[in-house]
């Protein structure tokens, strides 16, 4: 009996001392090859337990006090331009069990996050692998939706604070709940095994709401194409394509929309009963390119993305909700639908050392692509959700060793002038954050 429990902690001990210190590079990444290999002497019969987490304690200063920075990690508080914040506290356990020849057969991921705000799910997802032709697999539960690059990025990882303006509007949280099917070759000569369709379909509020309130299912499609290296030319490049076919159902014979009055474009009044359970479109539409050179000591990686199409939301913001809308007095909202489009420009790069590196980055997301500037009014049925923002930040990123890094960066935040109240010249809403990072 006790040899039987010496056995069980050797394995526990080994487990933890094994585990790579490497971060995921995507959120629904699985353990590298090494760690598997590593594992797979105990793997054959008690599966491979791992895991991992992060800590990002972290100091913020803005332009001024109650700095509207909800993309830039939340909204400084009324009489506040700075703050300390746990930024993200992460644990991970990842568990894969291998079939008899060695191949990945099931895996399994329970991600927490926890703040000073409190502790959430982040992931809960489950994959199955079909090993018979080694072209398939399936991913259910709580994970990442496959739409563009920047959303796959895990934070761990990621050079730039926070994700781009676009794509946490569009996509709040990262996560949804549903099923992801995926075709990917996984034999050793696949001609195709650098090719992954992802094909998911979600609830569509994700992490946002307590859990799905209409009938209406978010569809997501991409084809990506892993890295390719141009040997003789010393660089690779990655890319996709990616569609969102999703929606809203109305509960209301309301609903607003751009149209033509008057000679004017203006958000426009369509008083409907047909309008009841019918769809408020979201549909979005991106491609994605990434490139890097093959040197370590002065690598330059260029990441970029676009992405537009119809978004519906309400009259005060463009975000995608995560319960119904209802006013402070819990009266149901009508959707308002909006052209927009959107993009980032990320550039890294490593000085000299791999554990130094510049970032600099652009993005831009106008939430209403058919008006600008003094054309936004209250008179045509428009708000603050209409207001275009460019952001520019730069940054420096060091790594003090393998499982500790800092990065100082300033975000540069410009929006449109308007003739909205608040938005008729530039927010001083501009944000330094200094972010520590400890990982194992």
């Amino acid at each position: 009996m006790q040899r039987v429990k010496n056995k069980h902690l050797a394995i526990i001990t080994l487990l933890f001392l094994s585990f790579s210190a490497q971060a995921q590079r995507t959120i629904n990444d699985i353990m590298d090859s090494t760690t598997v290999n590593h594992l797979l002497i105990i793997s054959k019969k008690y599966g491979s337990l791992s895991f991992s987490g992060y800590m990002q304690p972290q100091f913020q200063a803005a332009q001024s006090n109650g700095t509207l920075a909800e993309y830039q990690g939340g909204n400084f508080g009324e009489f506040s331009n700075n703050r300390f914040r746990l930024r993200r506290g992460r644990l991970r356990a990842d568990y894969m069990l291998l079939d008899d020849k060695g191949n990945q057969s099931t895996y399994f991921v329970l991600q927490f996050d926890g703040t000073e705000q409190g502790v959430n799910i982040r992931d809960f997802w489950g994959r199955y692998y079909e090993n018979k032709w080694k072209l398939f697999h399936v991913t259910l539960g709580l994970s990442g939706r496959p739409f563009g690059n920047e959303l796959q990025l895990s934070s761990a990882g990621r050079e730039a604070p926070e994700r781009g303006r676009m794509s946490q509007i569009l996509m709040r949280t990262e996560r949804d709940l549903g099923a992801t099917f995926t075709f990917n070759p996984r034999w050793k000569d696949a001609k195709l095994k650098n090719v992954v369709l992802d094909l998911g379909i979600y609830n569509g509020q994700g992490l946002a709401g307590p859990g799905e309130f209409d009938n209406s299912k978010d569809v997501i499609a991409r084809l990506s194409h892993k890295p390719y290296t141009f040997k003789k030319l010393g660089f690779s490049i990655a890319g996709g394509i990616s569609t969102l076919q999703g929606g809203l159902n109305h509960r209301l014979p309301v609903s607003y929309r751009m149209e033509n009055l008057n000679g004017s474009l203006a958000m426009v009044k369509d008083s409907s009963v047909n309008t009841i359970n019918k769809v408020a479109p979201r549909r979005y539409y991106g491609a994605d390119v990434q490139l890097a050179t093959a040197l370590k000591s002065w690598k330059s990686e260029l990441r970029a993305e676009v992405i537009s199409g119809l978004q519906s939301a309400t009259a005060t913001t463009s975000a995608t909700p995560g319960s119904y809308p209802v006013d402070n007095k819990s009266v149901a909202l009508p959707y308002y639908t909006r052209n927009f489009n959107g993009a980032y420009f990320t550039f890294v790069q490593t000085l000299n050392s791999t554990d130094n590196q510049l970032i600099l980055k652009y993005d831009w997301y106008d939430p209403n692509a058919k008006v600008a500037g003094m054309d936004i009014s209250a008179l045509k049925g428009l708000t603050a959700a209409d207001v275009r923002f460019d952001t520019f930040g730069f940054g420096f990123l060091h790594h003090f060793n393998p499982h500790f890094k800092a990065v100082i960066y300033y975000d540069m935040i410009k929006n449109e002038s308007t003739q909205i109240s608040g938005y008729t010249e530039d927010r001083k809403d501009n944000v330094f954050t200094l972010r520590t990072q400890f990982y194992f």
